[in-house]
Order: structure tokens, then sequence, then C-alpha cells
């Protein structure tokens, strides 16, 4: 049997090592075109899905370019930015689908004023018209995020679907598991005559209050954190919402 010097037992760790590096890091860069295709694919399966379109992730992008008849960024005074439509850029310089949204927001909660936020525009084939405006705030252990649909009136609420990084199992992750909760926004309404009130998230509240939703038993701070950002993410969409009613 063979004894090998520590020098020996170094260098062979060390190219071992580096061999196994370099294989996984071929790797990943090989399968980052495809981690890309699967985030976009399931984007697009959400933004379908809070319009009531429920489709398989495979099927997305075909039925996305199908449904979004036009993407936009608006910024807070309610002026169009960026279109994307009819498979081309119509205006400005990016595709609203590939703005940043969590790094928007947070511009936007830091006080910036040059924020833009996508609107996505669905004809569903009853002939219904659709804007879907994607949400984001924070829940009890991070982040929750979602998609708002509403109807054409720009004030019911047509359907949401919501997710979160870590919200905790049986209780705040309802938000994402149970699709009560989800439906329980269908056909509420944003705003009390000409006021804008959001949709709330609260305790008690029944059935029969057009502007709110009970919370979810065992996580208020996560139905607050899912109050918190309806309101204060919609308000952002006010002024371009507006400018569509005149």
């Amino acid at each position: 049997m063979k004894n090998f010097s520590n020098k020996y037992i170094y260098i062979y760790s060390v190219v071992l090592v580096l061999i196994v590096a370099t294989v996984l890091a071929l790797l990943a860069v090989g399968l980052k075109p495809y981690q890309q295709k699967n985030i976009k694919a399931e984007q697009m399966q959400q933004l379908l899905a809070s319009a009531g379109i429920k489709v398989e992730r495979n099927v997305a992008e075909e039925n996305y370019d199908k449904y979004i008849i036009a993407e936009y960024t608006v910024n807070g005074n309610g002026e169009v930015i960026d279109e994307y439509s009819e498979g081309k850029q119509q205006k400005g310089s990016e595709r609203p689908f590939d703005v940043n949204v969590k790094s928007q927001y947070k511009s936007l909660k830091g006080g910036a004023t040059d924020v833009k936020l996508p609107v996505y525009v669905c004809k569903k084939d009853d002939g219904q018209t659709i804007y879907i405006v994607p949400v984001r705030g924070t829940g009890l252990w991070g982040d929750v995020w979602g998609n708002v649909a509403l109807k054409s009136d720009l004030n019911t609420i047509s359907g949401v679907i919501f997710d979160h990084e870590s919200e905790t199992p049986g209780l705040g992750s309802k938000i994402t598991d149970d699709p009560n909760f989800a439906k329980s926004f269908e056909n509420k309404t944003m705003y009390e005559g000409d006021e804008f009130v959001s949709v709330k998230v609260e305790k008690r509240v029944g059935t029969q209050n057009p502007h709110a939703v009970d919370a979810l038993s065992g996580a208020t701070l996560t139905s607050n954190g899912v109050s918190a950002m309806i309101e204060d993410c919609l308000k952002f969409y006010l002024p371009y919402f507006n400018t569509l009613k005149k």
C-alpha cells in the first residue's frame, strides 16, 4: 500500500476541488437559459391566473401571447413610458414584462420619483378587458407579492394571485395555498363612491363588505401585509386609471 505525502494529498485535493468547481460552473452557465425560460413561463402563468385563465406552465407563453394584448409601463403621474404590443416595442426602450418590479417598488418606497411599473391588458374569450397590475409588499417573515386583475370599470377586482418568500406553513402560506382566500377578493371594489378605499384584509368582516375580505386565521401579520401591499401598490396606479376613465 502506497503512502502519500501531505504535499501530494494537498495538491490532489486542490485539483479535485478545481475540477468540481469548473464542472459546476459550466453546468450553471448551461442551465441558466432553461432556468430563465421557466421563470418567464411561471410569471406569464401567474399573470393569466389572476385574470381567471388557468394554463399549464409548458403552454403559458403561447396563451400569454393570445390573451395579453398589450403591456405598458406607467409612472406615478399616470403617463405611459413604454408600450409593447403586437409582438414588438411600440414606445420606449424597455419591454414592460422585463421590468424588475421588486427593484421599482423598493425605489418607490425609498422616495424615488422616476419609478415605472407595468400594466398588462388582457382580452378574455368572452370579450372582457382585464387590467392586471403586479403588487409587492412584506409579510411576517419576508416578501409577499402577486397580481391584482381589475375589470374594465377599474374598480372591481376580477381576480388575484399571491405568492410569498417564507410565510408560516399552514398559516401565512395560505395566501398561496388556500384558493378560497384568493377567491374571496373576486368582485370586491376599491372605491366607495369617488373615494379610493382599497380592499382590506380584516378580521371577521364576513362576505357582505364590498371593500374587505376575511383575514387568515392565525396569520394576522401576513394578512396585514397583504392588505397594506394592495393599498400601497394600487395607489401608484390611480393616476393612470384616471386617464383611462376620461
